[in-house]
């Protein structure tokens, strides 16, 4: 097998692999559950989209966050996240505080990922964030 590469800097989901078995193309997605997820929404779900020809859903959206966001280290970090909308439309997002990525309950409990890029300062609350929907209909 060719390994193109096995580590990406993001969290949760850092030991994501991508390489080749003659012409197959192999995605290995992490161990931990939530881990999974994260990288199955954000390289396979493109990925099997393209397969099919088809356009990968726009899941990007920008709210309002409800909680302070601390400053980020070296990975992308996606935080699972409660989310609501008030009634001018606007989107509100709260950080769920344990963010383990074995805690299968708190994804399955998110409406949203906060998506916290490498190196951000610090955000405040009532401030804007990015957000990657996991759900239709908030």
């Amino acid at each position: 097998m060719r390994l193109d590469f096995w580590r990406i800097a993001m969290r949760p989901g850092k030991p994501l692999m991508v390489g080749a078995l003659g012409d197959i193309q192999v995605l290995g997605l992490p161990g931990n559950p939530v881990s999974s997820m994260v990288c199955g929404l954000l390289f396979l779900e493109p990925l099997l989209a393209k397969l099919a020809r088809r356009s990968p859903p726009n899941r990007m959206a920008t709210a309002v966050t409800e909680t302070e966001l601390a400053a980020n280290d070296h990975r992308q970090d996606y935080l699972r996240a409660r989310l609501t909308r008030a009634e001018d439309g606007q989107l509100h997002v709260r950080s769920f505080g344990k963010q383990d990525s074995s805690q299968m309950k708190i994804f399955a409990n998110s409406e949203a990922l906060i998506i916290r890029p490498p190196h951000a300062a610090a955000v405040k609350a009532k401030e804007p964030c990015r957000i990657l929907m996991l759900r239709d209909g908030v």
